[in-house]
């Protein structure tokens, strides 16, 4: 499972996402987590059809699962998480 977080420089949401994700990390041992800055990464961002920041999106196996935008809670992260679970 991968989750992507697509943030930007000079968005505070951002911040509050990059901590709910690094919480949600910590209960989730085998997931990869990736910051992505959509400016530092125009190419992927705008392949990816990243609209605003902070996005959240989750894979299985390269297939996207879930996609959010906005500061997401712990749980919700972790709901996300689960539609990714082989």
């Amino acid at each position: 499972m991968e989750l992507v977080l697509y943030t930007s420089a000079f968005c505070a949401p951002c911040v509050r996402a990059r901590s709910v994700l690094k919480d949600a990390g910590a209960l989730l041992p085998r997931a990869r987590i990736r910051e992505v800055d959509v400016l530092s990464n125009l190419l992927e961002s705008e392949a990816r059809r990243i609209e605003s920041t902070p996005t959240l999106v989750v894979r299985r196996n390269g297939t996207e699962v879930f996609r959010a935008a906005g500061v997401p809670s712990v749980q919700q992260v972790l709901a996300a998480a689960a539609l990714a679970l082989d």
